[in-house]
């Protein structure tokens, strides 16, 4: 997300840029399909393609050629296997090709929309070509289609929309911490409560979106799946005990609370006295997140997204 708003940002200065992207890779190569990286002739960069000697030789052929005349779009193949042909200076072997697309004003709208359809959890493709970079609000099945025949003959679509959702219930203090760093780490990032007007949920600016619920019916604004992922942190005992309640028995890839171990020890209790069983409540992570001795949202926030992530890339 973060890398399409500098890009726009960029555009509207009127600024020339590079969009580069990995569009192929193999074995242990740092760039995988789908990194991204944006080079102005400003000379501001955001994101990666994977870094090292490799992305600052990329880096510097795309401020080269931003400040020339010609801006053409080209593959580059980078092998990562020392000084060989088409070597790129690493030896963590593997390989990636990098597609570079000088974007300029023309493509706003475009871009414009890649930001609403990410913005509102929509689908939408993006099409890069050899002769093209364009955005469509069809989606496709898989994440990314592709074929490289020639150098002057492929294509590559990817599916764009956030593959992974985190629900925050719950918008104080150390909610504005985990959106912020969730966000960031590529996640659409949703946060509930039941207090109007409340000052940290008005000043998060990191979530994709914020909403005043019910908690009685906060259920009916989570989608199940295996890409979603539930945290809560009220300011309540007994609504962090309301919302578990309603949700425990629904199918999410993660549910975890936040609280001493006292206090969920006593909320276990009472939810099993309400018909919760210890197999149904062994799935939720609580106390929420790996035992850092956590203090500060921020850390806390940490702690969290450790988990998460653990959890993320477990069956990968």
């Amino acid at each position: 997300m973060k890398i399409w708003e500098h890009l726009l940002h960029k555009l509207e200065e009127n600024r020339k840029v590079y969009l580069l992207t990995v569009i192929e890779n193999f074995g242990s190569s740092p760039g995988r399909k789908g990194f991204k990286m944006i080079v102005a002739d400003d000379d501001f960069i955001f994101g990666s393609v994977g870094g090292g000697i490799m992305e600052h030789a990329l880096v510097e052929e795309a401020k080269e050629l931003l400040s020339s005349d010609n801006q053409p779009i080209f593959l580059k193949k980078q092998v990562h296997k020392g000084k060989i042909k088409d070597g790129s200076g690493m030896i963590c072997s593997g390989e990636q090709t990098v597609v570079f697309h000088p974007l300029n004003e023309t493509h706003i709208h475009d871009i414009k929309s890649i930001i609403h359809c990410l913005q509102f959890n929509e689908n939408g493709t993006l099409l890069l070509s050899n002769s093209s970079f364009s955005f469509s609000n069809e989606s496709m099945k898989m994440q990314f289609e592709y074929q490289i025949i020639a150098i002057k003959d492929w294509f590559f679509n990817e599916h764009l929309d956030f593959k992974n959702r985190l629900y925050i219930v719950g918008g104080g203090h150390v909610s504005v911490a985990v959106s912020d760093l969730f966000s960031n780490l590529g996640f659409h990032v949703t946060v509930f409560d039941n207090r109007e007007n409340l000052n940290t949920l008005q000043r998060n600016k990191s979530a994709h979106q914020k909403q005043t619920i019910d908690y009685n019916h906060v259920n009916e604004h989570i989608i199940e799946g295996n890409h979603t992922y539930v945290t809560i942190m009220t300011n309540t005992y007994l609504d962090d005990k309301l919302v578990l309640s309603k949700i425990l028995r629904n199918q999410y890839k993660y549910i975890g609370v936040l609280g001493s171990k006292a206090k969920l020890s006593t909320m276990w209790e009472v939810l099993q006295g309400e018909g919760f069983t210890e197999t149904e409540l062994m799935h939720v992570d609580a106390p929420i997140g790996i035992a850092i001795k956590s203090q500060t949202p921020e850390e806390i926030a940490v702690s969290i997204a450790a988990k998460i992530i653990q959890h993320k890339n477990k069956d990968v």
